[in-house]
């Protein structure tokens, strides 16, 4: 298994901070560094930047919105970033959700999965420099009965294939991300359930007649070091809550599903419920210290390496890291911190 750093969103005020982790993740060996997007900073913009100040480190995109960019456009950008990089881009996908697709991109939230796949087509097809011609139930290139012709990516990616990742959550969608693409970005993942997810992931696999073998699964995970569990529980309480709670309608959120499978249906329907109800304090505090416990790494650095480990054997490749602390200098202590703990886990790969 593999270290990773999760910079999460550009422009929430530590700008600076991040790029300072961006470099000590870059410094200490770290295989890749990922930036996010939803309706403020977009994720290209920040990791190019962040590969310009940072050498040898990967860059990720975790992840680029679907609805937000036509499929010719993302592979536009993937081929521009990874020349400009030197062969350091990896592309995550994910389709956001009906809110934010609809309510800011202006695009109905209509066959997700058959819309994810042939979107990864056009892109994959675009980047090995074909001339793009498809016909698809939601894509078409060039469109019919007009002035469009198949056109053909003039810009050459440093390597004949850049691994596209999708960020998945739901049944449906895992399957579908084992079938087509390189890797899996997931978020709340709990190895102790691994075999509820995983053998969605496993069956895409095997519909595209292929293993596990070469597939990054990427488990983005906070950390917070102490002593005492449940203090090093309080910051990622609010995130839990805000995803849980109120990433999306009460029909219709993937992460509130999501708990409900674990096991924790009771605790997220009352944390949605106060979300909902703007009592984001209770929502907070509703969230179990287990759910939270389960899905990050929490205590002293001995606790830490054990939990790497537990990640490890179920099947995480890239532990992609977002550490909490007071000071950066916490948290870039924290850094090094990981790296000392996954070699004690026994678990560096």
């Amino acid at each position: 298994m593999k270290l990773g750093l999760n910079l999460g969103y550009w422009g929430m005020g530590n700008d600076a901070d991040n790029l300072a982790l961006a470099r000590e993740a870059d410094r200490l060996g770290y295989s890749v560094v990922w930036a996010a997007e939803a309706y403020g900073s977009d994720s290209p913009t920040v990791l190019a930047w962040v590969a310009a100040q940072a050498p040898r480190i990967d860059i990720g995109s975790a992840v680029m919105q679907i609805p937000a960019r036509t499929p010719a456009m993302t592979a536009m950008t993937a081929a521009t970033l990874d020349t400009l990089s030197g062969g350091r881009f990896r592309l995550g996908l994910g389709l956001s959700g009906p809110q934010v697709s609809e309510g800011w991109h202006g695009v109905r939230w209509a066959k997700p999965l058959a819309r994810t796949r042939e979107y990864i087509d056009i892109v994959a097809l675009a980047l090995s420099r074909q001339r793009v011609r498809y016909d698809g139930e939601t894509y078409t290139l060039p469109l019919p009965d007009g002035p469009g012709k198949a056109l053909q990516l003039t810009v050459h990616p440093v390597r004949e294939h850049i691994p596209i990742y999708l960020a998945a959550v739901g049944p449906k969608n895992l399957q579908l991300t084992g079938e087509i693409a390189d890797g899996w970005l997931a978020i709340f993942y709990a190895p102790d359930h691994r075999d509820e997810l995983f053998e969605h992931i496993e069956a895409g696999r095997a519909k595209a007649g292929k293993t596990l073998d070469g597939f990054d699964v990427v488990a983005n995970t906070s950390m917070v070091i102490g002593d005492d569990i449940e203090a090093c529980a309080a910051p990622l309480r609010a995130m839990a809550a805000l995803y849980v709670g109120g990433m999306g309608s009460r029909e219709q959120n993937f992460y509130n599903a999501l708990a409900g499978r674990m096991g924790y249906a009771d605790a997220a329907a009352e944390v949605q419920n106060r979300y909902l109800s703007r009592d984001y304090e209770g929502a907070a505090a509703a969230v179990p210290l287990e759910f939270v416990d389960s899905t990050a790494l929490l205590g002293p650095p001995e606790r830490i390496a054990e939990r790497m480990a537990a990640f490890a054997a179920s099947g995480v490749t890239t532990l992609a890291l977002t550490p909490f602390a007071a000071t950066l200098d916490e948290r870039l202590r924290a850094l090094t911190t990981a790296v000392d703990a996954l070699e004690k886990s026994g678990a560096a790969g």
